[in-house]
């Protein structure tokens, strides 16, 4: 049993920690003397890797104790490669439009996973899902071409296409990896497994791209952070509510991600996002939730 005031607590912490996201991969493109895009394979491979390492014991742990099968390591590696597109695209996405407009578009990911589960898994989604994607794509139409040019939103329409292609890759992140644990992959080892894959998939990028690893201290000091509280301490957060409480609620919570993400970016760096944006955040954010809620469903033989 917990208390009362620790799971409201718990939650608070896990929303803020994921909001400081993108903050940090701005402070830590910022840190880097040529402020080049380039920077941000050199962030998404520090995540990973970090966040692979910290998973380490338990997944040796993992494999010890379970044999997977060809198409289950299959699944977990290639979901694993999609994990280290999302990454790449959507921090990359921070270098060209504002953390507003870049992060309502990540949220729509469970759009994209409704889609690929009805394209490729036959499984058509219901009524109110279909109204809850047509509402998220109108507001993400609104947050995509409303962005003006700013110092810190250069191409805002570029930045915007790569967050898209972000949450695109994130959703066939879940489902790839949701096929993987139903093989028998438990989901603490398809975490460290999957995390794995990114790293590896990420780490050779910055000399293939020819940005190098060579930084400011100060740059890898915010990555480090980046992989401390969004990854380990909100992802953590969220983990533990979702065994205390309904996951579709927690879910939708982890909608506030913009929003606080949003306030942090007026805080530090002054950027205010345009009405419209603000409006297509609402419209999206709204669509979204209606997509993600679970709605009244015919009963059907297991």
């Amino acid at each position: 049993m917990t208390s009362r005031l620790q799971l409201p607590l718990v939650l608070t912490v896990g929303v803020l920690a994921v909001s400081c996201a993108a903050v940090l991969i701005r402070f830590a493109s910022n840190a880097h003397p040529e402020h080049t895009p380039l920077f941000s394979l050199v962030i998404a491979a520090g995540r990973l890797t970090l966040a692979s390492l910290v998973l380490l014991p338990f997944t040796l742990r993992g494999l010890a104790k379970h044999r997977l099968s060809g198409r289950a390591w299959g699944f977990t590696v290639a979901s694993g490669v999609l994990l280290a597109l999302h990454f790449m695209t959507w921090i990359t996405s921070l270098s060209y439009t504002s953390i507003a407009s870049s992060t309502a578009l990540a949220t729509t990911t469970p759009v994209w996973v409704a889609l690929i589960a009805w394209i490729f898994l036959k499984n058509p989604p219901t009524l109110q899902t279909v109204i809850g994607i047509v509402v998220a794509l109108g507001g993400g139409a609104l947050v995509a071409f409303g962005q003006e040019t700013t110092a810190t939103a250069p191409d805002p329409l570029f930045g915007n296409l790569l967050a898209l292609v972000g949450a695109m890759c994130a959703g066939g992140y879940f489902m790839l990896g949701r096929q993987a644990q139903h093989l028998g992959v438990p989901t603490q080892l398809y975490a460290g497994l999957a995390y794995g894959a990114a790293a590896v998939t990420l780490l050779p990028m910055p000399l293939i791209f020819g940005v190098g690893y060579q930084a400011p201290l100060e740059a890898y000091f915010w990555i480090a952070l980046l992989a401390l509280i969004p990854q380990l301490i909100g992802h953590t957060s969220f983990n533990w509510a979702m065994k205390q409480m309904n996951p579709t609620l927690v879910s939708l919570l982890i909608l506030l991600e913009p929003v606080g993400s949003s306030v942090l970016a007026i805080l530090f760096f002054r950027e205010f996002p345009t009405l419209q944006v603000v409006m297509g955040g609402v419209v999206l954010l709204l669509g979204v939730a209606v997509a993600s809620f679970p709605g009244r469903t015919k009963a059907q033989p297991a």
